[in-house]
């Protein structure tokens, strides 16, 4: 019997994962932080497993069914597909268990990640535009080489690992009222919805998948599945969800919320500026579900997984720029100046007085400006916040200069 089509896991086996992986797979923090609560009108407490070895929840259920391999299953090697966090999962306990691991990877796979899985121990293979390509070629490989498959997601034992994720959250907040947890497959949603639901069965659960990937929410609702652009929760950009986690969410009545690519950004930049978290796109789907519906969870005590930290150092500069930018403390200013000595120094100088800070200067005398007497220029200021940026922006155009934004 396969996998997908064994019976859904039970708290039993949860509790079993949890002896199984005790000791190989980290109990993380749960921290409440004051920023996320003032960001989100919600006490929030933060189940931090961006904080694993591989930085993501996926040990959880990898650990779990290598635990269970068979004597010869473990002499012929597992393979796996992943666009980043299942491999480095995969390999990381594979290679504990002296098991050699393949792990078919889609192109587009940040960098990062595939270093990571190769310094792992495990041989990535590159294939495919998409998960989906990428899940059929590691099949084929499976079948050719006699290799066992780990299912990120479509897996009981794989469910019921990643479901240690709720005992723990559970343990460490036992107060909180809602749990929300980012959906791709769903395993992480639905083996941790079997814990609440046998633990605490008054506690809400949500699911959270990024608008770009609505598949378990169009699943759920008889829809179909119409996903796809790009997207920094990569994590989570699933058209496949698993047929074992969509049939346990859907007996237990889970909820899956759909969020705006927006609040992702959002999420992330709270969690770096606000709680010091680095978070991956997928990992802080839980957060954005709050700032994207402050109206179902206002005054809740909410547990929400930062299920990963795996994001790209540029994604994530960038995340933070476009945040600052929308929160009004960085201004992007255009002038057409008269070209004549002194008039950059004294721009400068007024801004400088209303307390802005000058990151970066384009200056535009050939071919930019309107006539050969004046001059284009372009400013980014960093200011305190929006009020600081306006009176920066009075300030210009009392002294007569000709301002735009952007």
């Amino acid at each position: 019997m396969s996998q997908a089509l064994r019976p859904a896991p039970t708290l039993a086996d949860v509790r079993a994962a949890a002896a199984r992986i005790q000791g190989a797979v980290r109990h993380t923090p749960t921290l409440e932080n004051p920023a996320v609560n003032a960001a989100t009108g919600a006490r929030v407490f933060l189940k931090l497993d961006n904080l694993q070895a591989t930085g993501a929840f996926k040990e959880r259920g990898a650990a779990n069914r290598i635990a269970l391999l068979t004597a010869r299953e473990r002499t012929a090697g597992v393979i796996a597909m992943s666009a980043g966090n299942h491999a480095q999962a995969v390999a990381r306990h594979a290679t504990l268990a002296g098991i050699a691991a393949t792990i078919v990877m889609p192109k587009f796979t940040p960098a990062t990640k595939v270093l990571r899985t190769e310094a792992f121990g495990a041989k990535v293979v590159l294939h495919g535009e998409t998960l989906a390509e990428a899940a059929a070629h590691a099949r084929d490989l499976a079948l050719r080489e006699a290799l066992t498959f780990i299912h990120p997601y479509d897996d009981a034992a794989v469910v019921a690992g990643q479901g240690t994720l709720a005992l723990e959250l559970l343990d460490d907040a036992p107060e909180v009222q809602d749990v929300i947890l980012p959906v791709g497959g769903g395993g992480l949603c639905a083996g941790c919805a079997v814990a609440v639901r046998a633990l605490r069965p008054e506690v809400r659960v949500f699911g959270v998948e990024v608008e770009g990937y609505p598949a378990m929410a169009q699943r759920l609702a008889g829809r179909p599945v119409q996903v796809g652009g790009p997207t920094v929760a990569e994590g989570i950009a699933v058209r496949d969800v698993g047929e074992l986690p969509l049939s346990m969410l859907r007996e237990m009545g889970v909820e899956v919320l759909v969020v705006p690519e927006r609040a992702i950004e959002q999420a992330i930049a709270l969690l770096a500026e606000g709680a010091k978290v680095v978070a991956e796109g997928a990992g802080a789907a839980g957060l954005a579900a709050l700032l994207a519906f402050p109206e179902r969870f206002a005054g809740r005590v909410v547990g929400t997984a930062i299920c990963g930290g795996n994001i790209d150092a540029r994604a994530l500069s960038n995340v933070l720029l476009r945040q600052l930018l929308r929160d009004g403390r960085i201004l992007r200013l255009r002038f057409d100046i008269p070209d004549r000595p002194g008039v950059l120094a004294d721009i400068a100088h007024r801004i400088s007085a209303a307390g802005g800070n000058v990151i970066e200067v384009q200056h535009q005398q050939l071919f930019g400006a309107p006539t050969v007497q004046s001059t284009e220029l372009h400013l980014m200021i960093e200011v305190r916040d929006q009020a600081q940026g306006e009176a920066i922006i009075a300030a210009m155009i009392a002294a007569d200069y000709i301002v735009k934004r952007g």
